[in-house]
């Protein structure tokens, strides 16, 4: 198995030794093959982390490769038009990295044990050798590497909404060709591999039979992190001494240092989001805690979908099924959603024995 062809498994290469080793996935479905919950775990991180690299380094390549169909399969049975956003763009995001990475290698730091990538053959998958080509103009003297692109791949890989720089006023061309720089290429190609990854998606396939049946544990624990929604009125005060005990013990958790997990860091920050935190109310109220800066502030964005909805944190019945919430304190019999526990609680105290935690601090 080329390990290349587990680091990027959308690549026709990838494709090809899927379809000449004969795998048949009902089959790796059937017996449970490690490749089944390598899938899983890669759309869980993509809803939740934007990442779908593994959680650890010993995935074998062929358990990697394999783990990418099965992924799409299990993103089609979501059926939702906001994961297989989210998954694409995962997707997209984890691969332009490690091209990064690759790219960047010095040749004689190459092993034929990892990948042998350059930007050329990242242009050629993508169609692109014959529209973009380097320009060696130098840029005010910084050095950086520049490049030229056509512009109608220029046009149908960029969008205005990124921002007025991308605008094609706003760029130089020359004879029908834009000029860009050396990250301007990689975002372009971003979105590249982010349309080859949603095309197709979602499958059309039957629940009630076949792969949808024998992966509806799969799909069930997944849709359970990001369908848990639940009506509230707007709340307009922080008290973490209200919030539902399985979420408090998420912050201590943090507070004592210790490295919250995926679906740990997702439900928190759901949560805090859910109560009408700003993201600089959030990374205040996280200072001093195992959680990082830059990472919050990541995955914040990253929770809101395309029409800028939040999404909601799990319910207590989904953090039970991943160990995070207990019933402690017999909170279900309050609600048994982070978000209706915290509006009764709120309810259910005076307002005047409140005190607001952004009261007390400069966030």
């Amino acid at each position: 198995m080329n390990p290349l062809d587990a680091r990027y498994p959308f690549f026709e290469s990838a494709r090809t030794a899927v379809e000449t080793a004969e795998i048949s996935l009902p089959e790796l479905v059937s017996r449970g093959a490690p490749a089944v919950e390598r899938g899983r775990e890669r759309v869980q991180r993509a809803l939740l982390e934007g990442t779908v690299r593994p959680e650890t380094d010993d995935v074998d390549p062929e358990t990697e490769l394999l783990s990418y169909p099965i992924a799409r399969i299990l993103v089609s049975l979501l059926d939702s038009t906001a994961a297989i956003d989210k998954y694409a763009a995962a997707e997209a995001s984890t691969a332009i990295e490690r091209i990064r990475e690759d790219v960047a290698r010095e040749d004689d730091l190459r092993s034929t044990q990892t990948t042998n990538l350059d930007l050329d053959d990242v242009l050629a998958e993508f169609d692109l050798a014959d529209d973009v080509q380097p320009d060696d103009r130098s840029h005010q003297g910084h050095g950086e590497q520049w490049y030229r692109i056509d512009v109608g791949a220029y046009l149908s890989l960029s969008s205005s909404s990124w921002g007025r720089e991308w605008r094609l006023v706003a760029r130089e061309l020359d004879e029908g060709e834009v000029r860009i720089t050396g990250a301007d290429l990689f975002e372009l190609l971003e979105t590249a591999i982010r349309d080859r990854i949603a095309a197709g998606l979602p499958f059309d396939l039957p629940r009630e039979e076949g792969l949808g049946a024998e992966l509806e544990p799969q799909v069930t624990d997944l849709r359970g992190l990001l369908s848990d929604r639940t009506r509230v009125h707007d709340i307009d005060v922080v008290a973490p001494e209200l919030f539902p005990p399985c979420l408090r013990n998420l912050i201590d958790k943090a507070e004592r240092g210790t490295e919250l997990s995926s679906v740990e860091g997702f439900s928190l920050m759901a949560f805090l989001a859910g109560i009408g935190m700003s993201a600089d109310e959030i990374v205040a109220f996280c200072a001093d805690t195992s959680l990082e800066v830059e990472t919050l502030r990541y995955q914040l964005e990253y929770l809101r979908d395309e029409s800028g909805s939040q999404y909601p944190p799990p319910s207590c019945e989904t953090l039970s099924a991943y160990g995070i919430c207990h019933n402690e304190d017999d909170h279900w019999k309050v609600a048994s959603h982070p978000l209706a526990y915290y509006e009764t609680r709120v309810e259910e105290v005076d307002s005047d024995a409140i005190t607001d935690w952004r009261a007390t601090t400069n966030a």
